[in-house]
């Protein structure tokens, strides 16, 4: 198995699904598909955001996806004990600094910046105040 590179946030591993997806990031997601990982709090928006639906086609569509991705060779990387004291430390920083960035968005940050990864994200505004963090944005190319 190749090492892991990028770390998807939810909104680039979200897109595969939008009724027209942006083909720059479809391609550098095809490009770099062994290299791809995402994070448990990703899974958990992606599924709390399914269970907030009623029932219906987009629901389906949602569902079958998210099943797919699980039973493939993505590997989902969790929050763990290295990430929750890196994010604290953090998250200490930033509120001494005045910042208060997202709590979910600095634990996707933490799990990325714990296993040396790039997170790969549409909003590089939302990290940019993190600490060491390599961001990329697929959007263009």
């Amino acid at each position: 198995m190749v090492a892991a590179r990028y770390l998807l946030d939810t909104n680039v591993l979200s897109e595969p699904i939008r009724p027209q997806p942006n083909a720059a990031l479809m391609r550098r997601l095809d490009a770099h598909q062994e290299r791809i990982a995402t994070a448990s709090i990703v899974i958990h928006e992606l599924t709390y955001g399914l269970e907030r639906l009623p029932p219906s086609r987009k629901r389906r569509l949602i569902e079958a996806y998210l099943d797919e991705l699980l039973a493939s060779s993505l590997r989902v990387f969790p929050y763990d004990t290295e990430a929750a004291r890196w994010h604290a430390r953090e998250r200490a920083r930033l509120e001494r600094a005045g910042l208060t960035p997202s709590y979910r968005g600095a634990e996707i940050a933490a799990i990325a910046r714990t296993r040396n990864l790039v997170l790969v994200t549409a909003n590089v505004a939302d990290f940019q105040q993190i600490s060491g963090l390599e961001i990329e944005s697929w959007l263009q190319e």
